[in-house]
């Protein structure tokens, strides 16, 4: 497995639990880049603990295959290594696919990377043309493909003012134990300025995860300082997807 993010953390532990020896060869130092580090840290040992050999700061440098066998050559710290494995999955991000839309010939805003350019309203450069979900869209989840064609359902046809910014949307990756977030994380508090609060409860402490032996995990929640107000929140836990 090349990649460390969502799709790949997830691939990786369903292929080692169905019995596959499981690489994962991460560039990263380490996994799911946009997440909480505690929460990530659970992860890694829980993979390791699946059998999966681990490698960071690895990148792939090549693929080579002779008859029915593949050699991924993997680079770490200037150690170069030569691995030999049946099947290769990439896992390393996906870019919209903009390429023959003739956006140009529309007058709509693009660049490769990060696809159709959108304001607060979905609304491309030229107005008449809304865009929603991964062509325009940082977070390309399918909860948020689907919050955001209500947005262009309502805006470009029912002349409302249904704003992207308005969303409290959250996800989860599918592993175990799954990790699910809401709202902004640490980082994003700091970055907008927000005084606030950080209250930590490990599963280890919640009486019902002890009983079902799943105590491994925690809550996490963002408070605005002096406000009941919830800025962020992330959850690690078998079902914390749930």
């Amino acid at each position: 497995m090349i990649g460390g993010g969502p799709l790949g953390c997830e691939l990786a532990q369903a292929f080692a639990r169905l019995g596959c020896e499981v690489i994962i060869a991460n560039r990263e130092p380490y996994f799911l880049p946009g997440e909480e580090r505690d929460a990530a840290e659970i992860l890694a040992d829980a993979l390791r603990r699946d059998g999966i050999e681990v490698r960071l700061n690895t990148e792939v440098k090549s693929v080579t295959q002779r008859n029915s066998e593949k050699r991924v050559r993997l680079v770490n710290d200037n150690q170069e290594a030569t691995v030999a494995v049946d099947e290769i999955l990439v896992g390393v991000g996906r870019v919209p696919n903009v390429e023959r839309l003739n956006l140009e010939a529309a007058g709509v805003d693009y660049d490769h990377e990060h696809g159709v350019r959108v304001n607060d309203y979905l609304q491309t450069s030229n107005r008449r043309i809304y865009a929603a979900g991964d062509v325009a869209l940082e977070r390309k989840y399918t909860h948020m493909a689907d919050a955001t064609a209500r947005i262009v359902i309502q805006n470009a046809l029912f002349w409302g003012r249904k704003k992207l910014s308005s969303l409290t949307i959250p996800w989860c990756t599918y592993t175990d134990p799954e990790i699910a977030h809401v709202g902004l994380y640490v980082k994003e508090c700091w970055e907008r300025g927000f005084p606030f609060k950080t209250f930590t409860v490990p599963m280890s402490d919640v009486d019902r995860a002890v009983l079902d032996g799943e105590d491994e995990g925690f809550v996490k929640i963002h408070v605005h300082e002096g406000t009941d107000t919830i800025l962020g929140a992330t959850i690690v836990a078998r079902h914390a997807g749930k």
